[in-house]
């Protein structure tokens, strides 16, 4: 291993872990470009290694959201293990494929997801802008709340200095007669006939309807074609397997993004085996990736709470759809 690829891997490594760390996923969808057009990888060979990047980010993803709690570690390991044929599919056809037909297939892929994160940054600032105005409209009723009450006040104050100047008790508003004592007739009768309290007696019990559970025909789909997706490609697909898990399983987004990560370890690592005997990897050139990936994923932790969401994902997006470009002009002329 050179010094000009030691020296390439190192950034490239900081930038797909400061991607995972700050956005939650989609990074790893740059180790292949760089692996092939930085480092001198052949498409094959880069897609067998990005699998490697993969693994490493996701179990330093995993062991966070695991303390966390926020790993459901039955249901992902089950859709991992109906996803490792799809996986064993996907590898094994992306071996026997002709590496610019891959090459300009993962331009698409990225250009894909360059598109969903676009979404997901539109969605995020209209949530946001949503929120804000919610805010703000409780700020509104709240100052005019207080304002009433000051006038209130200064109201209350004015009546008993007009009390005092005119003689009268300060406890009864001019002109206002005065209520009757408690006890007496008049007041018994002006409060009206007693009622006696209705007792309503509790509520009858209405059984709840049980929530419908995962199809298992669309649970096995959706499990072989996130599998299919990372042998196919050598990426983790996080940006597939949490929308899957939240839509067919009914995890919520914090538990599916911490679950994504244990079933992207399992599919990357039956890739992984699977590519085993395929062709020889630069262990030295992917261990220094992953390292650096590892690196910046804590360092992309930290840049998440201090910059928006919607600027690195804008950014994110934008950077992966100009790479998938000129890889679709690079490798589209020589089909």
């Amino acid at each position: 291993m050179s010094v000009l690829i030691v020296a390439a891997a190192l950034p490239c490594g900081l930038l797909i872990g400061l991607l995972l760390g700050a956005l939650g996923g989609g990074g790893s969808v740059l180790a292949v470009p760089a692996l092939v057009y930085l480092m001198g990888q052949s498409p094959h060979e880069a897609t067998a290694g990005a699998l490697v990047v993969v693994a490493v980010g996701a179990v330093s993803g995993l062991l966070c959201h695991a303390r966390a709690g926020r790993v459901r570690w039955a249901s992902g390991a089950t859709f991992g293990a109906l996803g490792t044929a799809g996986s064993f599919a996907g590898s094994r056809w992306s071996a026997a494929l002709d590496p610019g037909v891959l090459m300009a297939a993962f331009s698409v892929l990225m250009l894909v997801v360059a598109a969903g994160m676009v979404l997901r940054g539109t969605r995020g600032s209209e949530r946001a802008d949503t929120e804000d105005g919610a805010e703000d409209g409780t700020k509104d009723r709240a100052g005019g709340r207080a304002e009433e009450s000051i006038l209130r006040v200064r109201a209350v104050r004015l009546r008993k200095v007009v009390c005092r100047s005119l003689g009268k008790p300060t406890g009864a508003p001019t002109g206002s007669p005065t209520r009757p004592p408690t006890g007496s007739p008049e007041s018994r009768t002006s409060a009206g006939p007693h009622r006696p309290h209705q007792s309503h007696g509790p509520r009858p019990h209405r059984p709840h309807s049980p929530r419908p559970g995962p199809r298992p025909l669309r649970t096995i789909v959706t499990a072989s074609s996130v599998g299919l997706l990372t042998g196919f490609f050598g990426v983790g697909g996080g940006f597939v397997v949490v929308p899957a898990l939240t839509l067919v399983l009914g995890l919520e987004m914090p538990v599916a993004v911490g679950t994504s990560l244990l079933v992207i370890l399992i599919n990357s690592g039956v890739a992984l085996a699977t590519r085993a005997g395929t062709g020889s990897l630069d262990w030295p050139l992917l261990a220094t990736l992953a390292a650096c990936a590892a690196a910046g994923s804590h360092l992309g932790n930290r840049l998440a709470g201090r910059l928006r969401p919607q600027t690195l994902t804008t950014s994110f997006a934008a950077l992966v759809a100009v790479l998938a470009l000129a890889m679709a002009a690079t490798t589209l002329p020589g089909l």
